[in-house]
C-alpha cells in the first residue's frame, strides 16, 4: 500500500498561484507514475496533470500553460504549480499514483491509478 499525502491547498484570489505537494512517506516516486485530479462540488473528478517515472508530463487542456507538474525524488514529493488561478479551478485536488511497470497507462483516466490521497481544498475567489 502506498500512502499519499497532499498539502498546499488554500484560499487564493483569482490570478494568484498555489503549489500543491504530494508526498509519499517511505517511497520514491521514481517507481511510480503520478497524477493530479480534481473534483468540484456536483461535478465528476477530472484530470489535471500527470508525470511518469520517466518525467514525461501530461496536462489537461483546461490548465495547459497555467500548470506545471514536477517530481523531486530526493524529497519524495510531486509538485503541482498552478498559476493564473480562476474561480473554475476551485475543487478538491487529489494526488494519485500507480506502479510504473503496470501496463496500459492512460494518464488522464482515474482508473489507471491504484493509490489516492485524501485531497486538499483549493478555493479561488473572484
Amino acid at each position: 500500500q502506498v500512502q499519499l499525502v497532499e498539502s498546499g491547498g488554500g484560499l487564493v484570489q483569482a490570478g494568484g498561484s498555489l503549489r500543491l505537494s504530494c508526498a509519499a512517506p517511505g517511497r520514491t516516486f521514481g517507481f511510480y507514475d503520478v497524477g493530479w485530479f480534481r473534483q468540484a462540488p456536483g461535478k465528476e473528478r477530472e484530470f489535471v496533470a500527470a508525470i511518469r517515472w520517466s518525467n514525461s508530463t501530461y496536462y489537461a487542456d483546461s490548465v495547459n500553460g497555467r500548470a506545471s507538474i514536477s517530481s523531486d525524488n530526493a524529497k519524495r514529493t510531486v509538485y503541482l504549480q498552478m498559476n493564473s488561478l480562476k474561480p473554475d479551478d476551485t475543487a478538491v485536488y487529489y494526488c494519485a499514483a500507480r506502479w510504473k511497470y503496470k501496463a496500459n497507462y492512460v494518464p488522464y483516466s482515474h482508473v489507471s491509478y491504484d493509490y489516492w490521497g485524501q485531497g486538499t481544498q483549493v478555493t479561488v475567489s473572484s
